[in-house]
């Protein structure tokens, strides 16, 4: 019975926040005539007002980010056209990335190595999971089945970490970065601060959902391990 109450908490602490995020996105993704650009052209700005001329902006179609390798900042299509308040400090945070990069921020360095190693442990992870029963029906050694079993593992432990790393990345690219540009350029008011924070809270609680997901599914599988 308390296995099912904490497996329900879980869940509820997994996907509230992604709720929430949607919902907060929404509220405040009306237009506003008020705001002088939109999405790319404050982003545009942004990067020129930190000498990164050579960054990039583009619309993407898999969500906004910032790609480190080709150097470019990547907003969704409502984001990258819209002049609205979820469009503008999105804009705002994603810049933040590219000048945490031009600063050489060691948390977003060690970010992107971990993605690199991740992207291929995922792979090796994959297969080990398939040729487990391949292994053991051919070499019928439950050591053989167990080494890969802990191969597995390893590839979710740095998906896992991976996670963990993304949220002070996350963190310091909203509210370190992101908001006081927004606050000290007077590009939103007061008023609207106020709902740039909840938007940037709202979107970095996902990615500690993310991170409470990526650890259930490693403690599930090692539980699998124990027994």
């Amino acid at each position: 019975m308390h296995f099912v109450i904490l497996g329900i908490l879980l869940l509820i602490a997994i996907y509230a926040p992604q709720f929430w995020a949607r919902s907060t996105f929404k509220r405040y993704s009306e237009p506003a005539p008020h705001f002088p650009g939109n999405g790319a052209e404050l982003a545009r700005h942004l990067l020129d007002k930190f000498d990164l001329t050579e960054v990039g902006v583009e619309i993407s179609d898999i969500g906004d980010h910032y790609d480190p390798e080709s150097r470019t900042v990547r907003l969704s299509a409502d984001n990258f056209k819209t002049k609205s308040l979820t469009a503008i400090t999105v804009a705002a945070h994603e810049v933040g990335h590219a000048v945490q990069h031009a600063q050489n921020h060691p948390m977003l360095e060690l970010r992107s190595r971990l993605v690199t190693i991740a992207a291929t442990a995922e792979k090796v992870g994959s297969i080990a999971i398939f040729a487990i029963p391949i292994v053991t029906a051919i070499t019928r050694a439950p050591s053989a089945a167990a080494l890969l079993f802990i191969l597995a593992i390893g590839s979710m432990l740095i998906s896992t970490i991976v996670h963990l790393v993304t949220l002070p990345v996350e963190w310091d690219a909203s509210f370190g970065k992101a908001l006081p540009v927004l606050r000290a350029g007077n590009y939103i008011d007061e008023k609207e601060l106020q709902g740039a924070e909840k938007i940037l809270r709202a979107a970095a609680f996902t990615y500690v959902a993310g991170s409470l997901a990526s650890l259930l599914n490693l403690w599930r599988w090692i539980r699998v391990l124990r027994r």
